[in-house]
């Protein structure tokens, strides 16, 4: 199935200093029908990443300037290309060589002299795993497509999503949290309303003004998400944005009534700058609010409970994010 839904043949950088070398590997693998792109130093295999978008590396670890170990850990700490296997070609034999490739987050290595057969196999292996990673990318693209369109369903809250993602995150790396939480904070951004796709048109927007069944069903938006996104293994660190960024500091949110540090963190974060977005937008029962104004308000409630102060004041201490929020 992999294969009927690729459009196109897998793409292969070779990267190695040696032009004989990545022209040798060049005629093999496109003779299999991949195709190929060639760098010769970390300059130009930093570009062909980032122009092309290869579905597989074959890096050599020995070059001029940065090496292969360098490149390859840059690449497994950028989110946009972590997923891309690495395989590593060298000529030493060490032990400690394997473990530095490890460490720099390496796929899979090769020893020179390489062998077609082995190189065919671990590529094509490779592939295949490249291949599923993108299908659940592609399932997490469609969820967050269905999160935008609840967004649309509320001619009030157009950029919400977009400027959610973009709070958190930077109130995240402010808080030095590491990459897979990043990453969350910003699949939470377009995420964390999704449940909302079940409520009907005249509840979701009617506004404050709802009666109790109503606010019982609205209530209902957070279980609904974190149901629709749990099957997603790779979403495990959203399913608890999704379920509690209604939660207040004191307990008297919902769904759970969790208290404190009861709430996970990163749902803590994505309520204090869902509560500044809503504040800064208008809606039909309520002007927006200026920047100062939200911050002063945001503060006063966390004051009275319902927010993490300590969160609060990290976050409208920002560096620009006056500026961000305009």
């Amino acid at each position: 199935m992999a294969e009927i839904l690729r459009k196109r043949a897998p793409l292969i950088l070779v990267v190695d200093d040696h032009v004989a070398n990545t022209r040798l590997m060049r005629e093999l693998l496109l003779e299999h029908g991949y195709d190929v792109s060639m760098a010769n130093n970390a300059a130009e295999a930093e570009r062909e990443m980032r122009e092309n978008s290869p579905d597989l590396v074959l890096l050599d670890v020995i070059m001029p300037g940065k090496t292969g170990y360098e490149l390859c850990r840059e690449w497994k700490d950028d989110p946009a290309t972590r997923l891309v296997p690495v395989v590593m070609i060298t000529g030493l034999t060490d032990r400690e060589d394997k473990i530095r490739g490890i460490e720099a987050g390496a796929d899979d290595f090769l020893n020179k002299p390489i062998f077609p057969e082995e190189l065919f196999a671990r590529v094509a292996s490779l592939l295949k795993i490249k291949d599923f990673t993108d299908e659940l990318e592609n399932a997490e693209a469609v969820l967050c497509t269905l999160g935008l369109s609840v967004e649309s369903r509320d001619p009030y809250t157009e950029g919400h999503c977009e400027r959610l993602a973009s709070y958190a995150t930077e109130l995240g790396r402010q808080l030095d949290l590491d990459i897979e939480s990043l990453v969350a904070l910003r699949r939470g951004g377009y995420l964390h309303d999704l449940g909302k796709i079940a409520i009907p048109d005249e509840i979701l927007k009617k506004g404050s003004d709802l009666t109790q069944e109503e606010w019982r069903i609205m209530r209902q938006h957070p279980i609904v998400g974190e149901n629709i996104c749990r099957p997603l293994r790779s979403l495990r660190l959203v399913l608890p944005i999704i379920r509690h960024h209604h939660e207040h500091w004191d307990g008297s949110g919902y769904p759970d009534h969790l208290e404190g540090e009861q709430i996970p963190l990163l749902a803590r974060i994505l309520q204090v700058v869902d509560i500044y977005d809503a504040l800064r937008t208008s809606r039909p029962y309520k002007p927006a609010l200026s920047h100062e104004q939200a911050c002063e308000m945001l503060f006063a409630e966390a004051s009275r409970g319902l927010w993490d102060v300590r969160l609060v004041d990290k976050f409208i201490n920002l560096p620009h994010l006056a500026s961000m929020a305009a």
